[in-house]
């Protein structure tokens, strides 16, 4: 890997080029190296993962009024559209609204795969544009599946090792700002663009993503679903813009005007963004991991320790009265993102959305500790949040910030990175339980990691209720066999749900 240091610079420094961290992260995307194996089999899992959750959420009500829009707008004449999750294979729609409908279905539940660093992301978010590129122009331009294995791999790398340097969360900006540059290289990758190209994709990509993150705090709503696929949907429509020919702010990153001086940190912050250096394969994917449990990323330990308490000390915690507090300790971030520390009163309201609750480590922990497991739909149901003995629980949970916690959360050692904490529960009779956890079951260092057959699984538990047998296995059949596939294929990477499995739902209308 090769470093590069990322600066405001003066108007009348002329920044050439190849000083611009938006002309390296294209030199990435245009890098012709091989993707290795193991980073194959990972997109391969991860594809699975995102359909698996995309399933789960077909019902739900953000997911429906994507869907809804996205099957409003015909298919694009320059290509032959592409799929759309719970719709029927034939229907397709424009490349950049079926990004959009499918990355709210992938992103709802918040379940899919994660990366923790200087900021946080979930790098899977980068799959729905990407494919919904390939099976638009597959036909035209002969796209394969390993064009889309190459182009998600670029789309882990860029995003990733922008995670791991540049922190946005500080400065109250949402981390869909890393995503939006990350898709549009990636697709770049797929289609095989140039470099100027790709680097003024990336620069728009950039600009029209920059939000606060205020989506992500206090009273939290649907728009947290919608946010990265705005971000899909914007690389889809800068990196058509750029192919027109037409060009972006620059320096985007670097500029006295730019997003360095001006919403992250100021003229003097510095920034050292983690590169491969040309020929090195992208392998950032193998250091992303993906939930066990529909809950925010740093829950995930958290639910496992509770579940492992809730089976040591059954007989001690079936009573809220024989509890006087529960404090966990553990890293800034958790504390102040999803913990007491955020100050937010919403975090302990049983009438709080979805969104929020899965954003409450109180909540989560409580009804984990009581339930001994958790379930992406019965766990925030709103009489499971209102039952009189998990809100005095609840009532009694607070974080606390712990200085190693931070170290170890902020680590780029994968060995010794942790998300957990230590849990301390003061009995009324003055004993105490303290137990800690530093990464979930499921993480690649954890006590059950996952592998292909977990991520199977996770989309057979998932998608039963919505999908046909026959659709479960030809899905896992055509995502197994992604490196493999032919252009005529790329369409059958979609979900047609059961004939009146969505009968249910309501479609909202609109202006389209």
């Amino acid at each position: 890997m090769k470093t590069h240091h990322l600066r405001t610079h003066r108007s009348d420094e002329n920044l050439a080029r190849e000083g611009q961290l938006a002309w390296q992260l294209a030199a990435v995307a245009v890098d012709p190296v091989d993707v290795e194996d193991d980073v194959a089999d990972m997109v391969v899992n991860r594809v699975i993962d995102n359909a698996a959750v995309a399933a789960a959420s077909l019902a739900r009500k953000p997911v429906v009024a994507a869907r809804s829009q996205a099957l409003a707008h015909p298919v694009s004449i320059g290509g032959d559209g592409a799929t759309v999750f719970g719709a029927d294979a034939a229907r397709r729609t424009s490349p950049e609204w079926a990004a959009w409908a499918n990355g709210v279905a992938v992103r709802e539940l918040d379940f899919h795969d994660t990366f923790l660093a200087a900021d946080y992301s979930h790098p899977g978010d980068n799959i729905p544009p990407i494919v919904a590129v390939a099976q638009h122009l597959a036909a035209g331009r002969g796209l394969t599946g390993r064009d889309v294995v190459r182009a998600i791999a670029t789309g882990y790398e860029i995003q990733i090792d922008l995670v791991k340097a540049i922190t946005l969360h500080a400065h109250k900006i949402d981390h869909v700002a890393h995503l939006g540059p990350s898709a549009a290289a990636g697709i770049g990758t797929l289609l095989g663009l140039d470099q100027e190209t790709i680097f003024q994709s990336i620069g728009q990509a950039l600009h029209t993503t920059t939000a606060t993150r205020q989506s992500r705090k206090g009273e939290i709503s649907t728009w947290k679903a919608y946010a990265p696929a705005f971000a899909g949907k914007m690389a889809v429509e800068a990196v058509d813009r750029a192919m027109r020919g037409e060009t972006s702010p620059v320096p985007i990153y670097e500029g006295e005007d730019g997003v360095i001086a001006w919403l992250l940190g100021g003229p003097e912050a510095n920034y050292e963004v983690p590169l491969p250096e040309e020929g090195e394969a992208k392998r950032a994917i193998l250091d992303s991991y993906t939930k066990e449990h529909s809950a925010e990323y740093q829950a995930q330990a958290l639910i496992d320790l509770a579940r492992r308490i809730h089976d040591e000390y059954p007989l001690v915690l079936d009573d809220p009265d024989r509890v006087d507090s529960i404090t966990i300790h553990t890293s800034h971030h958790t504390h102040n993102v999803i913990g007491s520390g955020a100050n937010d009163p919403q975090k302990y309201d049983p009438d709080a959305s979805r969104e929020t609750l899965d954003h409450s480590i109180p909540y989560i922990f409580t009804v984990a500790l009581q339930d001994g497991t958790w379930h992406h739909a019965d766990s925030y149901a709103p009489e499971r949040a209102h039952r009189p003995d998990t809100v005095a629980l609840w009532r009694k949970v607070s974080t606390v910030e712990d200085p190693e916690w931070t170290r170890r959360y902020h680590s780029l050692d994968i060995s010794e990175k942790a998300f957990g904490g230590r849990v301390v529960i003061r009995l009324a009779d003055g004993s105490e339980i303290v137990e800690e956890i530093a990464v979930a079951d499921a993480h690649p260092l954890g006590a059950r990691p996952f592998g292909r057959e977990q991520y199977v699984q996770k989309f057979r538990t998932l998608a039963e209720w919505v999908l046909e047998e026959a659709e479960i296995e030809r899905f896992l059949d055509v995502a197994q066999r992604l490196p493999e596939l032919g252009p005529d294929e790329l369409g059958q990477l979609t979900l047609t749900a059961a004939p009146g499995a969505l009968n249910h739902v309501e479609i909202p209308t609109g202006l389209f």
